[in-house]
């Protein structure tokens, strides 16, 4: 049996976001699985949930080009 209460106060969980973009250069050049993975896992001890990878353009902070990159959605209840 569902409990009505128990309904209501999952539909009405806040939730936090977090979005990381990764540059090439920044995680090994060739986008390594291994410098993925390490960040990945350090979010979660962060108590962070990978909600969604985007790969894409990612701009530098100097001059106009953009390098490949991924960025990262990250998501997390309130407390």
């Amino acid at each position: 049996m569902v409990d009505v209460r128990d309904t209501v106060e999952d539909t009405m969980r806040r939730f936090e976001y977090r979005v990381i973009e990764l540059r090439e250069n920044r995680i090994g050049g060739a986008l390594s699985g291994d410098k993925l993975e390490e960040i990945l896992n350090d979010e979660a001890r962060e108590g962070w949930m990978l909600k969604s990878i985007t790969h894409a353009d990612v701009k530098g902070r100097i001059g106009p080009g953009a390098v490949e990159g991924l960025i990262l959605t990250f998501e997390r209840p309130v407390a």
